[in-house]
Protein backbone atom coordinates (compact mmCIF):
# COMPACT_ATOMS: atom_id res chain seq x y z
CA UNK A 1 0.00 0.00 0.00
CA UNK A 2 0.96 3.60 -0.37
CA UNK A 3 3.10 5.29 2.25
CA UNK A 4 1.24 8.57 2.08
CA UNK A 5 1.87 10.41 5.35
CA UNK A 6 -1.00 10.37 7.77
CA UNK A 7 -0.16 13.54 9.68
CA UNK A 8 -1.98 13.77 13.00
CA UNK A 9 -5.16 12.08 11.75
CA UNK A 10 -7.19 10.59 14.58
CA UNK A 11 -8.38 7.02 14.11
CA UNK A 12 -11.82 6.40 15.57
CA UNK A 13 -12.74 3.17 17.34
CA UNK A 14 -14.16 0.31 15.32
CA UNK A 15 -17.45 0.22 17.24
CA UNK A 16 -19.01 3.03 15.23
CA UNK A 17 -22.46 2.16 13.86
CA UNK A 18 -22.50 1.00 10.25
CA UNK A 19 -24.45 3.05 7.70
CA UNK A 20 -27.43 0.73 8.11
CA UNK A 21 -27.64 0.66 11.92
CA UNK A 22 -29.68 3.05 14.11
CA UNK A 23 -28.55 6.63 14.25
CA UNK A 24 -27.32 6.49 17.85
CA UNK A 25 -25.29 9.53 18.87
CA UNK A 26 -24.59 10.73 15.33
CA UNK A 27 -25.05 14.46 14.76
CA UNK A 28 -25.97 13.91 11.11
CA UNK A 29 -27.14 10.67 9.51
CA UNK A 30 -27.88 10.20 5.82
CA UNK A 31 -29.90 7.13 4.89
CA UNK A 32 -30.31 5.76 1.36
CA UNK A 33 -30.20 9.22 -0.22
CA UNK A 34 -31.18 9.43 -3.91
CA UNK A 35 -31.05 12.66 -5.91
CA UNK A 36 -32.11 12.79 -9.56
CA UNK A 37 -32.50 15.59 -12.09
CA UNK A 38 -34.80 15.30 -15.12
CA UNK A 39 -33.21 16.34 -18.43
CA UNK A 40 -34.15 16.13 -22.10
CA UNK A 41 -31.83 13.11 -22.45
CA UNK A 42 -33.13 11.26 -19.42
CA UNK A 43 -32.94 11.16 -15.64
CA UNK A 44 -29.56 12.06 -14.17
CA UNK A 45 -28.94 9.93 -11.08
CA UNK A 46 -26.53 12.29 -9.35
CA UNK A 47 -26.75 10.49 -5.99
CA UNK A 48 -27.75 6.84 -5.94
CA UNK A 49 -28.10 5.36 -2.48
CA UNK A 50 -25.69 7.21 -0.18
CA UNK A 51 -25.65 6.46 3.57
CA UNK A 52 -23.26 7.73 6.22
CA UNK A 53 -23.01 9.08 9.76
CA UNK A 54 -21.03 12.04 11.13
CA UNK A 55 -20.28 12.35 14.82
CA UNK A 56 -19.40 15.26 17.06
CA UNK A 57 -15.78 16.44 16.79
CA UNK A 58 -15.20 14.25 13.75
CA UNK A 59 -14.05 15.02 10.20
CA UNK A 60 -15.57 12.86 7.48
CA UNK A 61 -13.75 13.22 4.17
CA UNK A 62 -15.73 12.59 0.97
CA UNK A 63 -13.48 11.81 -2.00
CA UNK A 64 -14.16 11.11 -5.66
CA UNK A 65 -13.86 12.32 -9.23
CA UNK A 66 -15.82 15.28 -10.52
CA UNK A 67 -19.41 14.21 -11.06
CA UNK A 68 -19.34 11.47 -8.42
CA UNK A 69 -22.10 13.14 -6.39
CA UNK A 70 -20.03 14.60 -3.55
CA UNK A 71 -21.32 18.17 -3.69
CA UNK A 72 -24.89 17.26 -4.69
CA UNK A 73 -25.29 15.00 -1.65
CA UNK A 74 -24.10 17.80 0.64
CA UNK A 75 -26.28 20.44 -1.02
CA UNK A 76 -29.22 18.11 -0.38
CA UNK A 77 -28.36 18.15 3.34
CA UNK A 78 -28.72 21.95 3.45
CA UNK A 79 -31.77 21.99 1.16
CA UNK A 80 -30.01 24.09 -1.48
CA UNK A 81 -30.88 22.03 -4.56
CA UNK A 82 -33.25 23.47 -7.21
CA UNK A 83 -36.96 22.56 -7.15
CA UNK A 84 -36.45 20.22 -10.12
CA UNK A 85 -34.34 17.87 -7.98
CA UNK A 86 -36.11 14.65 -6.99
CA UNK A 87 -34.90 13.62 -3.53
CA UNK A 88 -35.72 10.45 -1.59
CA UNK A 89 -34.27 8.89 1.54
CA UNK A 90 -33.62 10.42 4.94
CA UNK A 91 -31.34 13.20 6.18
CA UNK A 92 -31.46 13.09 9.96
CA UNK A 93 -30.11 15.94 12.07
CA UNK A 94 -30.14 14.73 15.66
CA UNK A 95 -33.05 12.46 14.76
CA UNK A 96 -35.10 15.07 12.83
CA UNK A 97 -35.64 14.31 9.15
CA UNK A 98 -34.69 17.49 7.29
CA UNK A 99 -36.47 16.36 4.13
CA UNK A 100 -39.77 16.35 6.02
CA UNK A 101 -39.40 19.91 7.35
CA UNK A 102 -41.10 22.96 5.90
CA UNK A 103 -38.86 25.58 4.33
CA UNK A 104 -39.32 28.08 7.18
CA UNK A 105 -38.15 25.41 9.64
CA UNK A 106 -35.14 24.63 7.46
CA UNK A 107 -34.19 28.31 7.48
CA UNK A 108 -33.91 28.21 11.27
CA UNK A 109 -31.36 25.40 11.05
CA UNK A 110 -29.48 26.54 7.96
CA UNK A 111 -26.67 28.83 9.04
CA UNK A 112 -27.16 28.16 12.74
CA UNK A 113 -26.97 24.39 13.16
CA UNK A 114 -25.94 23.42 9.62
CA UNK A 115 -23.48 25.55 7.64
CA UNK A 116 -21.43 25.32 4.46
CA UNK A 117 -18.16 26.70 3.14
CA UNK A 118 -18.69 27.02 -0.60
CA UNK A 119 -16.10 26.08 -3.17
CA UNK A 120 -15.74 29.45 -4.94
CA UNK A 121 -15.46 32.13 -2.28
CA UNK A 122 -15.27 34.96 -4.81
CA UNK A 123 -18.61 33.91 -6.31
CA UNK A 124 -20.20 33.22 -2.93
CA UNK A 125 -19.35 36.63 -1.46
CA UNK A 126 -21.41 39.61 -2.65
CA UNK A 127 -18.98 42.11 -4.25
CA UNK A 128 -21.03 45.22 -3.32
CA UNK A 129 -21.05 44.57 0.45
CA UNK A 130 -18.12 44.53 2.83
CA UNK A 131 -16.90 41.17 4.08
CA UNK A 132 -17.68 42.19 7.66
CA UNK A 133 -21.17 43.29 6.69
CA UNK A 134 -21.92 39.88 5.17
CA UNK A 135 -20.65 38.02 8.21
CA UNK A 136 -22.64 40.38 10.46
CA UNK A 137 -25.79 39.65 8.47
CA UNK A 138 -25.37 35.92 9.10
CA UNK A 139 -25.06 36.66 12.82
CA UNK A 140 -28.06 39.02 13.02
CA UNK A 141 -30.42 36.66 11.23
CA UNK A 142 -30.10 34.09 14.00
CA UNK A 143 -29.49 36.57 16.83
CA UNK A 144 -31.97 39.41 16.23
CA UNK A 145 -31.61 40.74 19.80
CA UNK A 146 -27.90 41.45 19.51
CA UNK A 147 -26.81 45.11 19.45
CA UNK A 148 -24.83 46.48 16.52
CA UNK A 149 -21.66 46.84 18.61
CA UNK A 150 -21.99 43.29 19.85
CA UNK A 151 -22.36 41.97 16.28
CA UNK A 152 -19.33 43.95 15.10
CA UNK A 153 -17.24 42.67 17.99
CA UNK A 154 -18.24 39.10 17.16
CA UNK A 155 -17.41 39.65 13.47
CA UNK A 156 -13.93 40.96 14.24
CA UNK A 157 -13.34 38.05 16.63
CA UNK A 158 -14.33 35.58 13.90
CA UNK A 159 -11.96 37.15 11.37
CA UNK A 160 -9.21 36.95 13.96
CA UNK A 161 -10.04 33.30 14.68
CA UNK A 162 -9.61 32.29 11.04
CA UNK A 163 -6.32 34.14 10.74
CA UNK A 164 -7.22 37.36 8.90
CA UNK A 165 -4.44 39.89 9.68
CA UNK A 166 -5.52 43.18 11.28
CA UNK A 167 -9.19 42.12 11.47
CA UNK A 168 -10.40 45.45 12.92
CA UNK A 169 -9.42 47.14 9.64
CA UNK A 170 -10.17 44.27 7.28
CA UNK A 171 -13.75 43.97 8.54
CA UNK A 172 -14.73 47.03 6.47
CA UNK A 173 -13.03 45.91 3.25
CA UNK A 174 -14.70 44.41 0.18
CA UNK A 175 -14.12 40.90 -1.22
CA UNK A 176 -11.94 42.16 -4.10
CA UNK A 177 -9.56 43.62 -1.51
CA UNK A 178 -8.94 40.17 -0.05
CA UNK A 179 -6.56 37.58 -1.51
CA UNK A 180 -7.92 34.18 -2.53
CA UNK A 181 -6.83 32.55 0.72
CA UNK A 182 -8.28 35.39 2.79
CA UNK A 183 -11.62 35.13 0.99
CA UNK A 184 -11.72 31.42 1.75
CA UNK A 185 -11.02 32.14 5.41
CA UNK A 186 -13.74 34.80 5.42
CA UNK A 187 -16.16 32.18 4.08
CA UNK A 188 -15.18 29.91 6.95
CA UNK A 189 -15.73 32.77 9.40
CA UNK A 190 -19.21 33.32 7.98
CA UNK A 191 -20.02 29.61 8.16
CA UNK A 192 -19.00 29.30 11.82
CA UNK A 193 -20.52 32.62 12.90
CA UNK A 194 -23.28 30.81 14.84
CA UNK A 195 -21.22 27.83 16.04
CA UNK A 196 -22.96 25.20 13.87
CA UNK A 197 -23.11 21.53 14.85
CA UNK A 198 -22.35 20.44 11.28
CA UNK A 199 -19.95 22.27 8.96
CA UNK A 200 -19.73 21.21 5.32
CA UNK A 201 -16.56 22.35 3.52
CA UNK A 202 -16.92 21.91 -0.25
CA UNK A 203 -13.45 21.85 -1.84
CA UNK A 204 -12.16 24.60 0.48
CA UNK A 205 -8.59 24.37 -0.89
CA UNK A 206 -9.37 24.39 -4.63
CA UNK A 207 -7.32 26.87 -6.70
CA UNK A 208 -5.14 27.79 -3.70
CA UNK A 209 -1.40 27.26 -3.63
CA UNK A 210 0.04 24.64 -1.28
CA UNK A 211 1.05 27.10 1.45
CA UNK A 212 -2.40 28.72 1.56
CA UNK A 213 -4.05 25.28 1.47
CA UNK A 214 -2.17 24.33 4.62
CA UNK A 215 -3.27 27.55 6.30
CA UNK A 216 -6.93 26.98 5.40
CA UNK A 217 -6.81 23.41 6.69
CA UNK A 218 -5.21 24.65 9.89
CA UNK A 219 -8.11 27.08 10.28
CA UNK A 220 -10.61 24.22 9.89
CA UNK A 221 -8.82 22.20 12.57
CA UNK A 222 -8.74 25.26 14.84
CA UNK A 223 -12.48 25.77 14.32
CA UNK A 224 -13.21 22.16 15.23
CA UNK A 225 -11.12 22.36 18.38
CA UNK A 226 -13.12 25.44 19.40
CA UNK A 227 -16.62 24.32 18.49
CA UNK A 228 -16.49 20.47 18.46
CA UNK A 229 -18.38 20.60 15.17
CA UNK A 230 -18.91 17.59 12.96
CA UNK A 231 -17.17 18.46 9.69
CA UNK A 232 -17.82 17.02 6.22
CA UNK A 233 -14.79 17.76 4.03
CA UNK A 234 -15.45 17.35 0.31
CA UNK A 235 -12.27 17.11 -1.75
CA UNK A 236 -10.47 15.30 -4.54
CA UNK A 237 -7.09 15.79 -2.85
CA UNK A 238 -6.02 12.63 -1.03
CA UNK A 239 -3.26 14.56 0.74
CA UNK A 240 -5.87 16.80 2.36
CA UNK A 241 -7.82 13.75 3.50
CA UNK A 242 -4.71 12.11 4.96
CA UNK A 243 -3.83 15.10 7.08
CA UNK A 244 -7.26 16.20 8.31
CA UNK A 245 -9.97 13.52 8.12
CA UNK A 246 -10.83 10.87 10.71
CA UNK A 247 -12.91 8.73 8.35
CA UNK A 248 -13.22 8.70 4.56
CA UNK A 249 -16.03 7.87 2.13
CA UNK A 250 -14.92 7.25 -1.45
CA UNK A 251 -17.68 7.88 -4.00
CA UNK A 252 -18.01 6.73 -7.60
CA UNK A 253 -20.92 7.35 -10.00
CA UNK A 254 -23.15 8.66 -7.22
CA UNK A 255 -22.59 5.66 -4.94
CA UNK A 256 -20.29 4.97 -1.98
CA UNK A 257 -17.46 2.70 -3.09
CA UNK A 258 -15.68 2.37 0.27
CA UNK A 259 -15.97 3.78 3.79
CA UNK A 260 -13.43 3.46 6.58
CA UNK A 261 -10.94 5.20 8.82
CA UNK A 262 -8.04 7.01 7.19
CA UNK A 263 -5.70 4.13 8.03
CA UNK A 264 -8.08 1.59 6.53
CA UNK A 265 -8.58 3.54 3.32
CA UNK A 266 -4.88 4.27 2.80
CA UNK A 267 -3.31 1.04 4.03
CA UNK A 268 -6.03 -1.62 3.86
CA UNK A 269 -7.83 -0.64 0.65
CA UNK A 270 -10.65 -2.99 -0.29
CA UNK A 271 -12.06 -1.47 -3.48
CA UNK A 272 -10.39 -1.37 -6.93
CA UNK A 273 -11.34 2.28 -7.47
CA UNK A 274 -9.77 3.36 -4.17
CA UNK A 275 -6.72 1.25 -4.98
CA UNK A 276 -6.43 2.97 -8.37
CA UNK A 277 -6.60 6.40 -6.74
CA UNK A 278 -3.83 5.44 -4.32
CA UNK A 279 -1.66 3.98 -7.07
CA UNK A 280 -1.94 7.18 -9.14
CA UNK A 281 -0.25 9.26 -6.43
CA UNK A 282 3.36 10.22 -7.25
CA UNK A 283 5.93 8.55 -5.00
CA UNK A 284 9.52 9.72 -4.69
CA UNK A 285 10.70 6.25 -3.71
CA UNK A 286 9.09 4.52 -6.72
CA UNK A 287 9.01 7.11 -9.52
CA UNK A 288 12.61 8.36 -9.39
CA UNK A 289 13.40 6.43 -12.60
CA UNK A 290 10.83 8.40 -14.59
CA UNK A 291 8.32 5.54 -14.82
CA UNK A 292 4.76 6.47 -15.70
CA UNK A 293 2.20 6.74 -12.93
CA UNK A 294 -0.66 4.30 -12.82
CA UNK A 295 -3.85 5.55 -14.46
CA UNK A 296 -7.40 4.34 -14.14
CA UNK A 297 -8.39 3.43 -17.66
CA UNK A 298 -11.48 4.80 -19.37
CA UNK A 299 -13.74 7.65 -18.30
CA UNK A 300 -16.34 8.12 -15.56
CA UNK A 301 -19.75 6.88 -16.75
CA UNK A 302 -22.69 9.03 -17.76
CA UNK A 303 -25.03 9.37 -14.81
CA UNK A 304 -27.93 8.97 -17.26
CA UNK A 305 -26.66 5.65 -18.59
CA UNK A 306 -24.90 4.07 -15.62
CA UNK A 307 -23.43 0.64 -16.45
CA UNK A 308 -25.34 -2.38 -15.19
CA UNK A 309 -23.99 -4.22 -12.19
CA UNK A 310 -21.05 -2.55 -10.50
CA UNK A 311 -20.74 0.94 -12.05
CA UNK A 312 -16.93 0.68 -11.93
CA UNK A 313 -16.64 -2.67 -13.73
CA UNK A 314 -15.86 -1.24 -17.25
CA UNK A 315 -12.73 0.43 -15.79
CA UNK A 316 -11.82 -2.20 -13.20
CA UNK A 317 -8.56 -4.12 -13.51
CA UNK A 318 -10.02 -6.98 -11.46
CA UNK A 319 -13.53 -7.30 -12.90
CA UNK A 320 -14.80 -10.84 -13.42
CA UNK A 321 -17.09 -11.01 -16.41
CA UNK A 322 -19.83 -11.60 -17.25
CA UNK A 323 -20.95 -12.43 -13.74
CA UNK A 324 -21.26 -11.02 -11.17
CA UNK A 325 -19.52 -7.70 -11.86
CA UNK A 326 -21.58 -6.66 -14.90
CA UNK A 327 -24.89 -8.07 -13.69
CA UNK A 328 -25.16 -7.54 -9.91
CA UNK A 329 -24.82 -4.27 -7.98
CA UNK A 330 -22.44 -5.01 -5.09
CA UNK A 331 -23.83 -4.05 -1.67
CA UNK A 332 -21.84 -1.79 0.65
CA UNK A 333 -20.85 -4.51 3.11
CA UNK A 334 -18.62 -4.87 6.13
CA UNK A 335 -14.99 -5.78 5.50
CA UNK A 336 -12.53 -6.75 8.27
CA UNK A 337 -13.86 -4.30 10.90
CA UNK A 338 -17.29 -2.90 11.77
CA UNK A 339 -16.60 0.55 10.33
CA UNK A 340 -14.80 -0.59 7.16
CA UNK A 341 -17.23 -1.21 4.29
CA UNK A 342 -16.69 -1.84 0.59
CA UNK A 343 -19.02 -2.09 -2.42
CA UNK A 344 -17.00 -4.75 -4.25
CA UNK A 345 -17.99 -8.38 -4.87
CA UNK A 346 -14.41 -9.52 -4.32
CA UNK A 347 -13.15 -7.07 -1.72
CA UNK A 348 -11.42 -9.85 0.21
CA UNK A 349 -9.26 -10.68 -2.82
CA UNK A 350 -7.71 -7.19 -2.61
CA UNK A 351 -6.23 -7.91 0.80
CA UNK A 352 -2.82 -8.74 -0.69
CA UNK A 353 -2.99 -6.39 -3.68
CA UNK A 354 -0.97 -3.18 -3.52
CA UNK A 355 0.33 -0.33 -5.61
CA UNK A 356 2.99 -2.37 -7.38
CA UNK A 357 0.43 -4.93 -8.50
CA UNK A 358 -1.53 -2.21 -10.26
CA UNK A 359 1.61 -1.05 -12.03
CA UNK A 360 1.77 -4.45 -13.69
CA UNK A 361 -0.42 -5.23 -16.69
CA UNK A 362 -4.07 -6.04 -16.03
CA UNK A 363 -3.53 -9.66 -17.07
CA UNK A 364 -0.54 -10.17 -14.77
CA UNK A 365 -2.27 -8.47 -11.87
CA UNK A 366 -5.44 -10.51 -12.30
CA UNK A 367 -3.49 -13.75 -12.55
CA UNK A 368 -1.65 -12.96 -9.34
CA UNK A 369 -4.87 -12.11 -7.54
CA UNK A 370 -7.18 -14.95 -8.61
CA UNK A 371 -4.71 -17.73 -9.35
CA UNK A 372 -6.93 -20.11 -7.42
CA UNK A 373 -9.93 -19.37 -9.63
CA UNK A 374 -8.79 -19.39 -13.28
CA UNK A 375 -12.32 -19.85 -14.60
CA UNK A 376 -13.10 -16.16 -14.20
CA UNK A 377 -12.28 -13.75 -16.99
CA UNK A 378 -10.56 -10.39 -16.96
CA UNK A 379 -12.19 -7.11 -17.95
CA UNK A 380 -11.31 -5.95 -21.45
Amino acid sequence: MTDTPMGDARVLPDDRPSPTTPVGDAVLSVRDLHVSFPTDDGMVKAVDGVSYDVFENEVLGIVGESGSGKSVSSMAVLGLLPPSAQITGQILYRGTDLLALREKDKLKLRGSKLAMVFQDALAALNPVFTVGGQIAEAIRIHNPDWHRAQVRERTIALLDLVGIPNPAARVDQYPHEYSGGMRQRAMIAMAISNDPDVLIADEPTTALDVTIQAQVLEVIERVQDRTNSAIILITHDLGVVAGVADRVMVMYAGRPAEIGTVDEIFYETRHPYTLGLMASLPRLDENSDGARLHRIKGQPPSLIFVPTGCPFHPRCEFARLPEPCSTEIPPLRQIDTVGHRSACHFAEDLREVGRKDLLMSAEESMAATVAEDPAHGVAE
